[in-house]
């Protein structure tokens, strides 16, 4: 079958797509990846055909800057519904609204319009898009492919509307934008837009959301682009290593980290480890001296890195937990408050396999000690032990290919006529 995956312009969604598109390449299957003209050289490198559509995202421009009418995506409402106060009708409903209004940024009716040409042209038997990408799903439902979102990180919208569906309320941000979409194309609202026909998680269920989704669960496989073994990740660690990283997407897309790097090189000086901070240049701009504990690295695979680890010091971010989740690493989570970095760092506290650090503003001494906790208490090691087997217990990529073969059997329908 033909396969299209759909992709946000950001390397790191980019690459929890590559190997479940491998998979199915694989297996016989013709895949390509769509996306914003951004992530050509990135798809290049995964070796798999890029098609461009739309016009650049420039995603980095659009950050922080509201005043000129570009949108503020990090001011993207909480859409955990942890706290009962946000479980509200009026509460949801802002937060769904800011929400669409962020998406639509992100899917420019150009954009949309090229994809709905390529599914017509192309005539693919399913679209795999990426949760921010619901130009794949219009695309996919105006064509009459089959269509499944891959996660990326929490399933905060599902749950969202799934708390929001339980208010009876008449009025739906995302059905006024997605519906008026595909009433281009002759095609109504459903669902379906919103959260797929089903939805592919690669996040263990110990760690993840409950929704009333149809899922496909699937072991999160680490991709990180090109990879250069080491010495130091070759041999095994003389003392506790613990990794210390802020991921890719704050310096490569928004163009800044929202964790402040100072108190964090300040709390591992009083950390007895070797620490390895993958941080670059610009992040250690004005810090003064590295403390002698530390190694800097501009990049490290951290699936190369972290099987040599005692611990983890993120952000919150999809792939640093994700990949310290299967290498059992304990984790130290200081989230930058996007999208779900706080709520992941409260479900992971909550498995016993880390400590989250609540104040955003925190003092290094109370990092270090955190740290230092989950260095000697062999408790937290355990509960990374249990969650570590949690994951590698999932279905592969190779694994799930039967399952989408016969979900898309079951789900695509003929479509004869072309776009409008």
């Amino acid at each position: 079958m033909r396969v299209l995956f759909t992709t946000f312009a950001a390397p790191s969604h980019l690459q929890i797509q590559v190997p479940i598109a491998w998979a199915l390449r694989a297996a016989g299957h013709d895949v390509r990846i769509a996306g914003q003209p951004d992530l050509a050289d990135a798809v290049a490198r995964t070796g798999h055909l890029f098609v461009p559509v739309g016009e650049p995202l420039a995603l980095s421009e659009q950050i922080d800057r509201p005043d000129d009418g570009s949108v503020d995506f990090t001011a993207l409402a909480d859409l955990s519904c942890r706290r009962p106060d946000r479980r509200t009708r009026e509460y949801l409903r802002t937060a769904l609204a800011i929400s669409t209004d962020v998406y639509r940024a992100l899917n420019p009716e150009p954009m949309i319009a090229q994809l709905v040409d390529l599914v017509f042209d192309w005539r693919p038997d399913l679209v795999v898009w990426d949760t921010m990408t619901f130009g794949g799903a219009v695309a996919a439902m105006a064509g009459g492919a089959a269509h499944a979102r891959l996660l990326f990180g929490l399933d905060l919208i599902a749950r969202a509307r799934m708390e929001y569906r339980r208010h009876d309320a008449p009025d739906d941000p995302f059905r006024d934008w997605l519906g008026s979409a595909l009433d281009k194309y002759g095609v109504a609202f459903a669902e379906e837009a919103v959260v797929g026909q089903w939805t592919i998680d690669p996040v263990p269920p110990s760690v993840g959301l409950a929704t009333d989704q149809l899922r496909v669960p699937v072991r999160y496989v680490p991709y990180n682009g090109a990879a250069t073994a080491t010495e130091m990740t070759c041999a095994p660690a003389h003392r506790p290593r613990v990794c210390l990283t802020l991921g890719q997407s704050g310096r490569d897309v928004l163009g800044r980290d929202r964790t402040a790097s100072a108190e964090l090189l300040a709390a591992a000086a009083d950390i007895d480890a070797e620490i390895v901070a993958t941080l670059d240049a610009r992040q250690l701009a004005g810090l003064g001296p590295v403390p002698s504990n530390v190694r800097v690295v501009d990049f490290m695979a951290l699936d190369v890195l972290l099987p040599t680890c005692s611990a983890i010091i993120n952000h919150g971010g999809s792939g640093s937990m994700q990949t310290a989740l299967l290498h059992g690493v304990p984790q130290v989570v200081v989230p930058d408050l996007m999208w779900d970095t706080e709520y992941k760092a409260e479900l992971i506290e909550r498995a016993g396999a880390g400590v989250w650090i609540r104040d955003p503003d925190f003092p290094a001494p109370a990092l270090a000690a955190a740290v230092r906790r989950v260095l000697t208490d062999p408790s937290y090691r355990e509960a990374a032990a249990r969650l570590r087997r949690e994951v590698l217990g999932a279905p592969t990529p190779a694994d799930i290919v039967p399952a989408l073969e016969l979900l898309t059997e079951q789900h695509r329908r003929p479509v004869t006529a072309g776009p409008n």
